[in-house]
């Protein structure tokens, strides 16, 4: 609880993955890639109840092993190759207020597949949210190529700037900063949440995370680099 709101962290873990098979359970470095996200959640001082929704029972297994509640499976229509995750969030805040009667202020999305999120960005991302006055906040991280230099090809098969300006940048150093969302952390008071059925909401305060904990795995190449850092002690 932080100032006398309840904190409820949400971690979405189907078992359908592809690209890498079983990846939220998938060892990395020494233990499952979930069990990175648990722990960090776990830590906060903020976090007052953290639940694992999964469709898969081994997934669902392991969740509790580290610490997470697990107090229902996802049905199988919310865990889709094209279920929306704000469903999911939905199904188990409802599930929550008729099964438990818990509600609670905030809810924070933790997604697995950024492992390299610390809980110093949990909780200041919280303290960040509640001291605003915003109705929700998503993690960003500086994009390594800036969009300013960035072409697209147009139909007559010409190159054409992606951003049109008049001004003309020579130097990277005089580019605007301009940021990417990494998928680390999403938080809204649960009202919006509901309202807006979605993070995205009218007011949102950005979370600054720096590039080496933003790596959000999407594929191969992403979780060999996170082992590497992890193995090498970067991090």
């Amino acid at each position: 609880m932080f100032e006398g709101n309840q904190i409820l962290a949400i971690i979405l873990a189907r078992g359908g993955s592809k690209g890498i098979p079983k990846k939220n359970i998938k060892e990395l470095n020494g233990k499952p890639l979930i069990a990175y996200t648990i722990e960090s959640a776990k830590q906060s001082r903020y976090i007052d109840c953290l639940v694992l929704s999964t469709d898969d029972e081994e997934i669902a297994e392991v969740g509790k092993q580290y610490g997470a509640e697990v107090p229902f499976i996802r049905p199988d229509e919310l865990a889709t190759d094209t279920a929306k995750s704000e469903d999911a969030i939905i199904h188990a805040l409802n599930w929550l207020r008729d099964n438990e009667e818990y509600l609670p202020d905030y809810i924070m999305l933790l997604q697995p597949t950024s492992p390299l999120r610390a809980v110093e960005d949990i909780n200041r991302s919280i303290e960040k949210l509640t001291a605003s006055k915003a109705d929700s906040l998503i993690s960003i991280c500086k994009t390594d190529k800036s969009p300013y230099w960035m072409k697209t090809i147009n139909d007559e098969g010409y190159l054409e700037p992606v951003i049109s300006e008049k001004k003309h940048y020579n130097r990277r150093q005089d580019l605007p900063d301009t940021y990417q969302l990494n998928g680390a952390i999403y938080i809204a008071k649960v009202e919006m949440f509901l309202k807006y059925k979605s993070f995205f909401t009218d007011k949102i305060v950005p979370y600054i995370m720096p590039r080496e904990r933003s790596i959000d795995i999407d594929d191969v190449i992403d979780w060999k680099l996170i082992q590497l850092l992890l193995e090498e002690e970067f991090i």
